[in-house]
């Protein structure tokens, strides 16, 4: 048995645990122990991390997997006592063919082009987010006056959702990503965000709009509970993780005086900087996880069928064999491949509009507020070591 187990807590808020960079300096995949008792493997180097994720006998099914962390198994415990189940369309957690059928549905939706599209209108949102702040008291909260308004009402323009149901679910989202949430907590918080979006749905059938799911709604491939899932997924993922590279990223560069002085004076590192910010923070701290449905060598060490493998992406993001000098933010870096946002078939879907959103987030910050910085010591910033999602709870700031 090992006696390696994964954990949150980090040694400094910027970095990955020293524990998980030390082990990845002597191979890439390490015995693990799961929450549950289960033998199998973690992954800390780049090119292991890149191959699972590419390979299909990797499985992403949750019923095949194991909780790494005891919260997870504890919450995956009481879940599964209610009988609570994925829903319908969650595609996220599906192999091929199911995976590929929504996500072919769903993939014009957020291509390079239509993405682009959008980028005026997310200046719109992040100039009106900045003149509230400006307008309002200092120090400000980074997350509630920005880095959280800005993806959520785009998302929720995008996909149709009326913004004044926000504060519903995003305190529905907390619950979902909080790692001491309780099971019953949990399904109560999917269960609201369920109905509400099977509401909605069901109204877009007599009252279409111009948005997304009006378009999955007309268009007649899926049923009502398997749009609800793949709303769910897109809502859910849509705010929260741009929501927190935007408040990560901007924590990231005032604590980097250098980086942002850079930025600063060279707007045009702005591409360059959202990707280094990606790879060099890696948001996504506990997995992904997969399980491998048969045997499969890897980095010469054979996966045996059955065992799931667990993905350490913010040290693979920081390999030496891929990234040279990884452990330092240089937004200087010509930081694509990396796989803050995954690889294979459930690279985030999307990805683009992400990025657009923190280039332009990131950029209108810097522009209008020049003297922005921290208003409390950078160690009194609070870190989100407690939820699946990595990031910063709060983020005061002063300008």
């Amino acid at each position: 048995m090992s006696d390696l187990t994964l954990t949150t807590e980090r040694d400094r808020p910027l970095d990955p645990p020293d524990r998980f960079t030390a082990l990845a300096e002597r191979a890439p995949l390490h015995r693990m122990t799961y929450a549950d008792g289960h033998l199998g493997w973690l992954v800390t180097g780049y090119a292991a991390a890149r191959a699972v994720l590419a390979d299909p006998r990797f499985s992403n099914r949750p019923e095949l997997t194991h909780p790494p962390v005891p919260a997870r198994l504890q919450l995956l415990k009481e879940v599964q006592e209610q009988g609570f189940q994925v829903p319908p369309g969650f595609f996220l957690r599906m192999d091929a063919p199911e995976h590929t059928r929504y996500r072919k549905l769903l993939a014009g939706q957020f291509t390079v082009r239509r993405m682009n599209q959008l980028e005026p209108r997310i200046g719109e949102i992040a100039e009106a987010c900045l003149d509230r702040m400006e307008a309002g008291e200092r120090p400000a909260d980074l997350v509630e006056a920005f880095a959280l308004p800005v993806p959520s009402l785009v998302i929720c323009e995008l996909l149709g959702v009326p913004y004044d149901d926000r504060e519903r679910f995003q305190a529905d989202s907390k619950v979902l990503f909080g790692l001491d949430s309780e099971g019953a907590d949990v399904i109560a918080a999917m269960t609201r965000i369920s109905a509400f979006l099977y509401g909605l749905i069901q109204h877009k059938r007599g009252e279409p709009g111009d948005d997304l799911l009006s378009g999955l709604v007309g268009g007649g491939e899926l049923t009502d509970e398997e749009l609800t899932g793949v709303a769910f997924l897109l809502l859910v993922a849509g705010h929260e993780t741009t929501a927190n590279m935007l408040g990560l990223g901007t924590y990231a560069l005032l604590s980097d005086p250098g980086q942002l002085a850079l930025l600063r004076e060279d707007p045009s590192l702005m591409e360059n900087a959202v990707e280094e910010l990606l790879r060099h923070l890696t948001i996504i701290h506990l997995g992904p996880v997969r399980a491998a449905l048969e045997d499969v060598e890897l980095e010469g060490t054979v996966i045996a069928k059955g065992e799931a493998v667990t993905l350490h992406l913010p040290v693979a993001n920081r390999d030496p064999a891929r990234f040279p000098g990884g452990d330092h933010l240089d937004v200087t870096r010509a930081a694509t491949g990396h796989l803050a946002f995954g690889h294979g078939i459930h690279q985030c879907l999307g990805q683009q509009l992400a990025r657009i959103e923190m280039r332009v987030g990131y950029a209108a910050l810097l522009r209008r507020l020049p003297g922005l910085r921290l208003a409390v010591p950078p160690e009194e910033v609070p870190m989100r070591t407690d939820m699946s999602i990595y990031g910063v709870h709060r983020l005061p700031v002063t300008w």
